[in-house]
């Protein structure tokens, strides 16, 4: 977990045992509040009214079988999506005015369940040991996301899962077919499992005499190992994230790269000029609702702005920067192709060529998927960008 500035206080969750008052301290990723009102929960307490208090607002700390929780939150999960199925055939909704109402909406959905399915809590000693039985060992899962342990804490059972599971991607790795080897995302770090814009970065044309690349926002760094396996002697990646940098240079470590690829912290570009600048920045325009989310969406487009404002000044004579970037925010309204072409504009660029291909993710393909019209539209794309 990040350090908490000098002048912060640490977040406590407060509730009442018995006839005693107790607080410990709260950790969340996703930057949710400690809740105001906790209640003791055990094996015995009915999945009916514990989702009822979740729904309400009301924190479950756990006290019982730590199998037992897990079941729990799975009874809270079904229920959560059986009420909104439920709604649903009640009466035929109102389709939603736009696009974008439609993923707003979604958005909602998606933050008041994950609010009810975080009020099922867990405690933690010191040394990361949960004092519950059956419990696993999380320590090292623990240790990779927050860091050394110090003091007891309570923090959600569906958090923990979340680590739980960010662990095994880090220890299994993600196969990038690629590369022809894995990348082993940190917790925190976005994971590259969307092959086509690999592919692209794969195909796409090194502009003549590109023996440097800067990689702009490097994540797990798997676009500059991509870029130095097709021949460029030297990549510079950059990433604000010390989550991300620290995975890059793991993972460059373990390909065998570190030597051709340096990894430096910087807001978007390291000093100098390059004839090949790459970036991969977030696809949404929108404020995140957990540090992971900051790969998915950009506030404002920060990211994506700042990129094309700096590009031209930062590229060597006859240099190209690559945009790789989803047209999803344009079939949800959110961001229309009119106003990225004026940025690219704006920042006295010029389009060489770009290259698009079809997302190939199960849910472009799910007509389940509340966004379904706009993920079967969706297209990805490697936009070639040279100075005027």
């Amino acid at each position: 977990m990040s350090a908490l500035p000098a002048s912060a206080a640490p977040a406590l969750i407060h509730w009442r045992e018995g006839d005693v008052d107790h607080s410990a301290l709260w950790r969340s990723e996703s930057g949710m509040q400690a809740p105001k009102k906790v209640v003791i929960a055990n094996d015995q307490t009915p999945a009916d009214l514990a989702y009822r208090l979740a729904c309400e607002g009301t924190a479950l700390l756990w006290r019982g079988d730590f199998q037992n929780a897990r079941q729990l939150l799975q009874a809270l999960a079904r229920r959560a999506d059986h009420k909104s199925a439920k709604g649903k055939r009640a009466k035929t909704p109102t389709p939603p005015a736009s696009a974008s109402a439609a993923f707003h909406l979604h958005r909602q959905a998606q933050s008041q369940r994950a609010r009810t399915l975080a009020m099922l809590l867990i405690p933690f000693d010191a040394d990361y040991t949960i004092p519950l039985r059956r419990a696993p060992d999380v320590a090292l899962a623990c240790n990779e996301a927050y860091g050394r342990p110090d003091q007891p804490f309570v923090a959600s059972l569906r958090e923990l899962l979340g680590l739980i599971g960010a662990h095994e991607w880090r220890r299994n790795g993600v196969d990038i077919a690629v590369l022809e080897a894995k990348i082993h995302p940190h917790y925190g770090v976005f994971s590259p499992i969307r092959g086509e814009y690999l592919a692209l970065v794969n195909e796409a044309p090194l502009p003549a005499g590109a023996a440097l690349a800067f990689d702009i926002g490097t994540g797990t760094g798997v676009l500059a190992a991509l870029l130095a396996r097709r021949g460029v002697a030297r990549v510079i990646a950059t990433d604000m994230d010390p989550r991300a940098l620290s995975c890059a240079r793991e993972n460059l470590h373990r390909l065998g790269l570190d030597a051709r690829v340096e990894v430096q912290q910087a807001d978007l570009f390291p000093a100098g000029l390059a004839p090949l600048i790459v970036c991969n920045p977030p696809w949404l325009p929108g404020r995140p609702s957990a540090s992971i989310e900051s790969a998915i969406y950009d506030p404002d487009s920060r990211m994506l702005k700042g990129f094309l404002a700096g590009l031209a000044s930062h590229l060597a004579p006859a240099g190209e920067g690559w945009l790789i970037l989803s047209d999803l925010a344009e079939h949800l309204g959110l961001r229309p192709r009119e106003q990225l072409l004026g940025w690219i504009a704006a920042a006295g660029l010029a389009v060489v060529a770009r290259h698009d291909v079809r997302p190939t993710h199960p849910r472009a393909s799910d007509p389940d998927d509340p966004l379904h019209a706009a993920r079967t539209a969706e297209l990805t794309s490697l936009w070639r960008l040279c100075a005027r």
